[in-house]
């Protein structure tokens, strides 16, 4: 069976099911696991000097870690595969966080920004309802892309073992990939390898968001905004999505405290927002998952052929 023809089963049963309360009570999640292999390296290797070389060896050891798991799943053949990416990829997941945005913020301000809380880094407490849906889209597209589309393209290259390293690279840069005083140094590793990883994922989602909804023709305003993005590589799904929703991302925000006045993503669009255009990106975001499904299908059946 083909690497394209298990990352459509594992597509569909992530869609199908996606994070069981049930299994992750009894379970630690995997991505837990992660987080806690990183912890542990943070605590052991984060101090004293060499805190680059340090960081470069606690990913080294993440990765060995990551490549031997895949591995091991491969080996117990295409059921465990495809049982491991489907828990690794969480388009489920990510719609239900942003639609659970857009259903709180129809209920109150408040409510809103304690879904929004849930999913992005920035200080919420004070976020007018625009800023709350700004917050969700923006994690809408990025998280297409770090969620769903970047994970399953490592599957389709190299395999389980691709896909379990780019989550712990993924996850890595999450916890340690910070520019600050403790994980400037210690962190870098993980902040390059993780933007590397998502090169060329991020631009395949904004490529695929804008064919979808007819943006190809604004493709180099897309890329123009995408190079001016604080991350090298979300604001090319944001950028696009911006676009397809016809809104204005991204702009002034507050991160612990202090206020950071950024570039806004798609200037023309409209500023005042709300929970209509929060949904309406829940709805992009299974859209856009269907075309790559039905691309993923096509390299299945057309692959063996060739």
């Amino acid at each position: 069976m083909t690497t394209a023809a298990l990352l459509a089963m594992a597509l569909v049963l992530d869609a199908l099911l996606g994070e069981p309360d049930w299994l992750w009570k009894r379970l630690p999640h995997p991505a837990v696991l992660m987080g806690r292999a990183v912890s542990a390296l943070d605590r052991l290797l984060n101090r004293g000097n060499g805190l680059v070389l340090k960081g470069a060896l606690a990913l080294a050891l993440l990765a060995l870690g990551a490549l031997t798991l895949g591995e091991v799943l491969t080996r117990l053949g295409p059921v465990a595969e495809v049982l491991a990416a489907a828990v690794l990829l969480a388009q489920r997941a990510l719609v239900q966080h942003v639609q659970a945005v857009a259903d709180g913020l129809r209920l109150s301000l408040k409510e809103g920004r304690r879904m929004v809380a849930r999913i992005v880094s920035r200080d919420t407490g004070a976020m007018d309802e625009s800023q709350v849906a700004r917050a969700a889209i923006e994690s809408a597209a990025e998280n297409l892309s770090d969620g769903v589309i970047a994970p399953a393209f490592w599957f389709l290259i190299l395999g389980t073992p691709g896909l379990v390293l780019y989550k712990v690279i993924n996850t890595a840069d999450s916890m340690i990939g910070y520019r600050n005083a403790r994980y400037e140094a210690f962190g870098k590793a993980a902040a390059r390898a993780d933007d590397l990883m998502n090169l060329i994922p991020a631009r395949l989602t904004g490529v695929l968001i804008a064919v979808f909804t007819g943006q190809m023709r604004e493709w180099h305003a897309i890329a123009s905004d995408a190079r001016r993005h604080r991350s090298p590589n979300a604001g090319w799904p944001e950028a696009a999505a911006a676009r397809a929703l016809d809104v204005a991302l991204a702009g002034p925000r507050s991160y612990d405290g202090r206020m950071r006045d950024l570039p806004w993503v798609n200037p023309t669009g409209r500023k005042r927002i709300g929970p209509g255009q929060v949904a309406a990106a829940a709805r992009l975001l299974w859209r856009v998952w269907l075309v790559f499904l039905l691309l993923t299908v096509a390299c299945a059946l057309l692959l063996p052929l060739w």
